[in-house]
């Protein structure tokens, strides 16, 4: 396998670890401030990438958002936003999506080996459509990322898909921002859930930053030796 690309994750939560609420609007977690953090994270990555669920419940651009970075980018030779992917099982993704129907990054869409012709038809022409296993294998998308030339990879949800990097211990840095409210609500997301992961009560994670800003926290954990403490 060539080497994976250095795996970033990246969520917001509630103080009692919820990823949302139960409603049918998107809860807003993160602040201003924050938000713009997230932004300049994004224009240092190659990729960018979220699950299907995602795409399909939040609509996101996966674009940086910032007209100064985005010249940056262009000025060092690279697109002005990271390449953007998504990962499904079952392959229902709309075409009209605007992950698909907003700006010039290219698009890769990791699926399972069941859903490669289904989904290849469906967005012909929007997005490269690679199979990955049955069920979908994070080592094998990460290995058709780096022989694509990704070096540093961006996860931003949801549950399922940090979870799927965490239990198989393929993350290196995960950037936990917590807003300063209870959901309170089990029939919210939560930050993962149930399983067997490399970080426990006799390995724990080892803390590289925790900084207020304005009023989330960001506590960045480095979960790998490439993980720098800085």
């Amino acid at each position: 396998m060539t080497e994976r690309p250095y795996v970033l994750l990246s969520c917001a939560t509630s103080m009692d670890g919820y990823l949302d609420d139960a409603s049918g609007q998107r809860l807003v977690l993160s602040n201003e401030a924050d938000l713009d953090r997230v932004d300049e994270v994004r224009a240092g990555c190659d990729a960018i990438l979220v699950g299907a669920g995602t795409v399909r419940r939040d609509n996101p651009r996966l674009l940086v958002r910032s007209a100064r970075r985005r010249a940056a980018r262009l000025a060092r030779g690279l697109p002005a936003s990271p390449l953007r992917v998504t990962w499904t099982g079952c392959g229902d993704l709309d075409p009209a999506a605007r992950l698909f129907t907003t700006g010039d990054a290219d698009r890769i869409v990791h699926c399972a080996t069941s859903t490669v012709e289904k989904t290849a038809d469906r967005l012909a022409g929007l997005a490269t459509v690679v199979d990955a296993g049955e069920p979908v294998d994070p080592a094998r998308a990460l290995a058709d990322l780096a022989a694509r030339g990704v070096r540093r990879l961006m996860v931003e949800g949801g549950a399922s898909v940090l979870a799927q990097f965490l239990t198989a211990g393929l993350a290196d840095e995960l950037h936990l921002v917590v807003a300063p409210f209870f959901v309170g609500d089990r029939r919210a997301p939560r930050f993962v859930g149930d399983g067997r992961f490399p970080w426990h009560p006799g390995r724990r994670a080892r803390v590289a930053e925790a900084r207020q800003i304005g009023d989330v926290v960001l506590i960045r954990y480095a979960l790998s030796a490439r993980c720098d403490g800085g």
